[in-house]
């Protein structure tokens, strides 16, 4: 029903305004009767909160901008439906941002194009430094994800790369493989994640008393599934020899999969493999993908916790904050 104001809501369930206003922002001092009746007469009347009414009335607007590279790439696809999930046990509702991992996507992100829409920004830079993030806005609210560096004054919340590419790679030391390649990094110029991902493994290995060989580093000029087709198959074709796979995600070890299927060779009899993210695809694959799985939920509630505390008026220094992953084992390693 179109116009329909929050004094319609309130006359219809018989409540106050601002009774109505509290059910609609989630608060919690509601007994569930009342939330019952409002919550009816919302549902009857097809009421809509308006976000600048909103913000007009209470000084927010319930809505928050989730903004990272590319919402094709299955990761952030995920990690937007958890947030999204999640955002509504805090009363908010989530809109969407792509940066195209571009310096211009993310400076536009950060200058303010949501400005007076939303009432803070969870965000995964790509490529923006963290001197740079700290330069811009200080009235929006800011928590930062992923693995680029953050500024001390904003909040990020992350896993341990380096640890986890420790774990996955022992997993295959473990497992009897000692030519391990590393998959799916820029060519160009490495990414803060991919330095990280390197790093674990390199440690790895190193603990192991295994020389890491730079010839076992698989890289492709974008970070793609075809970009790790095109990098193992040359790496088959040119006589490299190995016996495992850390791939950088999911993405690229789909990629080494298919390679290594292309030419004859038997995962993970001859060649393991694994990935990075977990996405829906790699419990699938064939053979299915052991992969390193991030706990997005921990992720994505620890984010908006500390988002929503910057939104109510914390004011404090940045909180790095770590969030626990798994290794899941499948099919694709011994």
């Amino acid at each position: 029903m179109a116009g329909v104001r929050l004094q319609d809501v309130a006359d219809v369930a018989g409540v106050s305004m601002k009774t109505v206003s509290n059910v609609v922002r989630n608060y919690p001092h509601v007994s569930a009767k009342t939330r019952e009746r409002v919550q009816r007469a919302i549902d009857e009347l097809g009421y809509r909160p308006n976000a600048m009414g909103r913000r007009l009335a209470t000084g927010k607007t319930g809505l928050l901008a989730l903004a990272f590279a590319n919402v094709a790439i299955p990761y952030f696809a995920e990690l937007a439906r958890v947030v999204s999930r999640v955002a509504e046990e805090f009363g908010y509702r989530v809109l969407l941002e792509e940066t195209d991992a571009t310096l211009e996507g993310e400076r536009a992100l950060m200058a303010g194009s949501e400005a007076g829409l939303v009432d803070g920004v969870i965000f995964q830079p790509s490529v923006m430094r963290s001197t740079e993030i700290a330069r811009h806005r200080t009235d929006l609210p800011l928590v930062l994800i992923g693995e680029t560096a953050a500024p001390l004054t904003v909040d990020r919340v992350m896993i341990d790369n380096v640890a986890a590419a420790r774990d996955v790679t022992d997993l295959l030391i473990r497992a009897g493989r000692r030519r391990i390649g590393f998959v799916g990094h820029e060519r160009p110029r490495l990414s803060e994640t991919s330095r990280q991902r390197i790093l674990g493994y390199q440690e790895a290995l190193e603990a192991a008393r295994i020389t890491p060989d730079p010839a076992l580093l698989f890289s492709s000029a974008e970070i793609s599934a075809g970009g790790s087709v095109d990098a193992v198959g040359a790496a088959i074709d040119a006589g490299v020899r190995f016996d495992a796979l850390v791939c950088r995600d999911d993405l690229a070890a789909i990629g080494a999969l298919r390679a290594l299927h292309e030419r004859g060779v038997a995962v993970p009899d001859e060649v393991a493999v694994t990935g990075w993210d977990d996405i829906s695809f790699s419990a699938v694959t064939f053979p299915s993908l052991t992969t390193v799985a991030p706990d997005l939920e921990a992720l994505a509630r620890r984010a908006l916790e500390l988002l929503v505390e910057r939104v109510d008026g914390y004011g404090g220094a940045g909180r790095h904050e770590i969030v626990p992953y798994t290794v899941v084992v499948r099919e694709s390693t011994p």
